[in-house]
This record gives C-alpha cells, sequence and structure tokens, in this order.
C-alpha cells in the first residue's frame, strides 16, 4: 500500500470510529459487545479463597437450606454481613445451576448497572456525548472491571451507593421539576437501603457523610428540606429494616456482633487484622483509574470549581463524595484494596464532565503512562521465573505473564490508534477505543491469573478427590480453611484445628469442629474412610507419626488424602 494510501485507509477508520460513537445504532451496537465481553469470563476463572469461596458456600447454603434469614458458612453461624448478596447468589444458583459463572452474576451484572447508572446520570445533567465519555471511562477503569468479574461484597454496594449518588444529582439538579425530584428521592432512599442490606452501615454513612461536607463546604441548605423524608425514609425502613428484625429476634447475638464487633470495632481497632498504612490506597487509586490516572489532578480542579450560572453544584458534591470515601477508609484500622471502589464511579462522571470541556490536543499526553505501565509489563514478562518462589513454582508464573504481556501489547496498540484519532480530533472514538482496549486488556490480565488461582482454589483438589470420596465419607480441613473447599465438595467440611472468622459461629456450635489435632489424630484412626485437607509441612509431620493416609492430590502448598 502506497504512503497516501496508508494515511486515507488511517483517516477513514478513524473517521468510521467517530460516526460509530454517535447514534442510536452506535449505542445498540456497543451495548451488545459490552454486554458479551463483560459477562463472558465470569466463569472462565476457579473461585478463589477466601472472599469468592465464602461468597459462593453462603448464597449455596441459603438456596439448599431454604433459610433466607439466617446466613451460614460451612454450616456455621456468620453475621459479618447482611443478606441481599447471599440472596442474589442464591437466585442465580437456582435459575442457572450452581457453577461459577452464576456465582460470580451479581457481582458482573453490577458492575454493568453501575456504568449504565453514571452514562445515563450525565447525559441528563451534561448531554448525550457526556453519557457516552462515562459509559466509556466506567467501562475501561481497571478497578471497576476487576471487582466485577470477583465475587466479592464491594461491587453490589457500589452500583446502590451509585444509584444513589446518581438519582440525588438529578432530582437536586437545578431545573428539575417537583414529580421528577420526588421519584429521584424515592430511588436515593430505595437505592441507601439496598447499600445497607448489602454492607450494612456504611451504605448511610457513606451519603450521608457526604451531604453533610457538601453543605458545610458550599454553604447550601435548601436541598436538605427537598429529600421526601416523610415518604422517603418510611421507604428506607420498609425496604432495609424486615431482614435485620427478622434476623435479630431468630438469632439474639446478632446485633451485638454485627453492629458493634463488625462496625465499630473493625473500624477503630487492629482486630481485624487488616492494618495499613495511611497511604494504603494510594497505589489502588493510581493503578484502580487506569487508563484515566494521569486525568485526576485536572478531575479535582474541575470539581473544586464553582460554577456561579447554577445553584446546586453536581461536580463539587462528586469530588467531595469521592474525597470522603477514600479519607474514610484510610483513617481505618481494617483496610482491604477494594473499600474504595464506590468512589470511581463518581470519577467517572467528573471525568465525562472533563472530556466534554478539555482541548483534545491536550488528550494525547494522558495516553504516556498507561502505555509506559504496559511496556513495564512486557519488559517484565519474560523474567517471571526470577519471582518463583517454593509455595509460587516458575509453572505458574509463566502462563500468568504470557497474558500480562499479551494484554499489555493490546492496549499498547489500542493506545497507538488512539493518538491518531485524537491528532484528528476524533475525541469519541480515541476514548471509544482506549475504552475497549482497556477492558479487554484487564480482562485478559485476569484471565492469566487462573494459573494462579489454583494454588487458591480447591476446584482441582475436588476433582481429583471426588473418585475416592462415598458420600458419607467425612472430609477435614485440618488446620486450614480453604473457603472454597465446601462450595466445589458441594458440602460442609469439618474444621480441625482452626477457628478464624468461623469462631463466633463454633461457640455457637461447638459440636460442628474439632479443637486441637490430638483430638484429630483420634478421631481419625478410629475411621474406616474419609477424607482430608492440610498444609504440606502438618503432612509431612503426621507422616512422620504413622498417621494412615493416602495422597490424592497435592500441590505446593496444601495435601489433600484419604483413610480408605
Amino acid at each position: 500500500m502506497s504512503g497516501m494510501s496508508a494515511v486515507r485507509a488511517e483517516f477513514d477508520l478513524t473517521r468510521a470510529l467517530d460516526a460509530a460513537c454517535s447514534g442510536t445504532a452506535r449505542t445498540a451496537l456497543c451495548g451488545v459487545l459490552l454486554a458479551l465481553v463483560w459477562f463472558a469470563p465470569l466463569g472462565y476463572r476457579a473461585l478463589l479463597t477466601p472472599d469468592e469461596g465464602r461468597y459462593a458456600t453462603i448464597a449455596l447454603e441459603m438456596m439448599r437450606s431454604g433459610d433466607w434469614i439466617t446466613p451460614r458458612l460451612n454450616g456455621f453461624l456468620y453475621f459479618e454481613k447482611p443478606a441481599l448478596q447471599y440472596w442474589m447468589g442464591a437466585l442465580a444458583f437456582h435459575l442457572f445451576g450452581v457453577n461459577d459463572f452464576a456465582a460470580r452474576l451479581w457481582p458482573g451484572l453490577t458492575g454493568l448497572l453501575t456504568v449504565l447508572a453514571v452514562a445515563y446520570t450525565a447525559r441528563r445533567l451534561w448531554g448525550r456525548a457526556a453519557g457516552g465519555h462515562a459509559a466509556m471511562v466506567g467501562a475501561g477503569t481497571t478497578w471497576i472491571i476487576a471487582n466485577s468479574h470477583f465475587l466479592s461484597l464491594d461491587m453490589g454496594l457500589t452500583f446502590f451507593l451509585t444509584l444513589a449518588l446518581c438519582a440525588f444529582l438529578l432530582g437536586q439538579r437545578d431545573g428539575a421539576g417537583d414529580d421528577e425530584r420526588r421519584r429521584a428521592m424515592w430511588v436515593t432512599w430505595a437505592a441507601i437501603a439496598g447499600a445497607t442490606l448489602s454492607k450494612g452501615l456504611v451504605g448511610v454513612l457513606i451519603p450521608g457523610a457526604t451531604l453533610v461536607l457538601y453543605s458545610l463546604l458550599n454553604r447550601q441548605w435548601a436541598f436538605w428540606r427537598r429529600m421526601h423524608w416523610g415518604t422517603g425514609l418510611p421507604l428506607f425502613l420498609a425496604l432495609a429494616a424486615p431482614w435485620f428484625v427478622a434476623v435479630s429476634l431468630r438469632n439474639p447475638d446478632f446485633f451485638e456482633f454485627f453492629f458493634i464487633h463488625e462496625h465499630f470495632q473493625r473500624y477503630l481497632t487492629d482486630e481485624a487484622q487488616r492494618v495499613g498504612a495511611p497511604w494504603y490506597f494510594v497505589p489502588f487509586l493510581l493503578v484502580g483509574f487506569m487508563p484515566w490516572t494521569t486525568t485526576l489532578p485536572a478531575l479535582a480542579r474541575l470539581g473544586a470549581r464553582r460554577d456561579d450560572s447554577q445553584t446546586f453544584q453536581p461536580l463539587r458534591l462528586l469530588l467531595v463524595w469521592s474525597a470522603f470515601v477514600f479519607v474514610f477508609f484510610s483513617v481505618s484500622r481494617s483496610k482491604l484494596p477494594s473499600y474504595i471502589l464506590p468512589m470511581f464511579p463518581a470519577l467517572a462522571l467528573l471525568a465525562a464532565a472533563w472530556l466534554e470541556r478539555v482541548d483534545a490536543s491536550r488528550l494525547p499526553r494522558h495516553l504516556l503512562l498507561p502505555v509506559a505501565g504496559c511496556v513495564a509489563m512486557i519488559v517484565v514478562a519474560p523474567f517471571a521465573d526470577r519471582f518463583a518462589t517454593h509455595d509460587t513454582p516458575a509453572e505458574i508464573l509463566r502462563p500468568m505473564a504470557l497474558l500480562m504481556a499479551l494484554g499489555a501489547a493490546l492496549f499498547i496498540a489500542g493506545a497507538a490508534l488512539a493518538w491518531r484519532a485524537l491528532r484528528r480530533g476524533h475525541r469519541n472514538a480515541a476514548t471509544l477505543v482506549v475504552a475497549a482496549a482497556s477492558l479487554v486488556s484487564v480482562t485478559l490480565v485476569m484471565s492469566g491469573h487462573d494459573s494462579h488461582g489454583s494454588l487458591k482454589s480447591s476446584e482441582e483438589a475436588v476433582e481429583a478427590l471426588a473418585p475416592e470420596l462415598r458420600a458419607d465419607d467425612p472430609v477435614f480441613s485440618v488446620a486450614m480453611y480453604d473457603q472454597t473447599l465446601p462450595y466445589y465438595l458441594r458440602r460442609d467440611v469439618t474444621l480441625v484445628a482452626y477457628s478464624g472468622e468461623l469462631a463466633f459461629g463454633q461457640r455457637h456450635d461447638p459440636q460442628r469442629w474439632i479443637p486441637t489435632l490430638e483430638q484429630f489424630d483420634a478421631r481419625w484412626r478410629a475411621l474406616p474412610r474419609g477424607a482430608a485437607m492440610m498444609p504440606r509441612a502438618l503432612f509431612l509431620q503426621m507422616q512422620h507419626a504413622g498417621l494412615p493416609m493416602r495422597v490424592v492430590y497435592e500441590d505446593p502448598r496444601r495435601v489433600v488424602v484419604v483413610r480408605s
């Protein structure tokens, strides 16, 4: 192809992409493609311990027992979190069967709904183009993608908090009619109830504290009178309160454990053993907002700026929301990477507003950081063996490194196309390409983690154990607890010399577990048949002591044995 033909083809491609980013056809096509790419990987990877195994096991147990009030983990009372996600998981198992896709369906669905919520809100606030930008930024944000494809509570919580935020923005904006405001505030109250049923008091705290801070910073109080307390608060209580009342009536210890232990003690003390430095979340913010990370200073300036043309300041509210979420969890004594997830949809809305205002000629430089990160991943990938340890051998790391490099190369190619589109003023096409490349790249990298995930999942162990196991054979988890073991076995296991987060349930049902290794030794020797999972070091110790057992599965971290 001649140079002139190459230039013409390149121009035609970027023009076609830009045209595809406007109109009803684009919306339908992009929506279908997004849904396919979004949901297809949900069942590819094995569930991981602890979070994915824990929440899948609770949902499965709830579906099988028919008890929709009292959550149980491996047969023990488990009151650390509310029941909404367990209900959704149990419903997914009922509709689609017990499989990994159904287990992750709720975070996958709520992640996509979060993207749609910010897109709809941006469109209503700032126009059609802003709605498209919000959808692309949200769908391409690393931390939203990752948490939508991982089974935890945080994506469901984030969806309801985002829905509450978006409904509030639309209902309180200048020019909103009385009927529109009333409906929007009802959605806000209902969404706060959903957030509360997803993860507890934080579902009320984040919206409430954000509004208080916004009022103080902007000296605006009128919107408090427009929140329809008379109908909204009863709606919130009608949705959120019944489960808390029902579970408290059935389980008198629930209130103290859930509200005191799981909220105040976890936040204020080191009891959960998840302590981190005040800057703990900084790298998760910087990496999690990729590939849009370098826009953060501009988003902060945009959110801080007052718009004198209107009374209500939606951009300021978004900035206050994001800052409060980050600071609130940064000062907590209990930290996990996904805790700051609720700030990312607000950042996506800020980014949509910023993209509508910024000169397109300033955008190419924002591609440099994510491209540099991808180049670093490609450079490091061939040296994966150097990161191998006894617990994580090289053959586990190599597939991860390969897909990591492939995902990075794909993003670099997308960034190159986006850069060319921006040079010709095709802002929409560039944003679409970057978002699509980010989504596919992050999905590839997560898929590569499945090889490492085999060390944090019982799927392969159960496959090896199943031919050896009868329906009535007891299964023991000795001095360890892989949360995925009961899920893949499709039944409870007997814990030995292990408590952890199950200590509360073990105190209420002490007959369901074996407290000491000595008791297990006696029980095992008396059994005609049985199976057990244990750490490799303990297996060697028990083998030396002459415990009768035969190995059916082993990896660098654990051993599965049978007594037959």
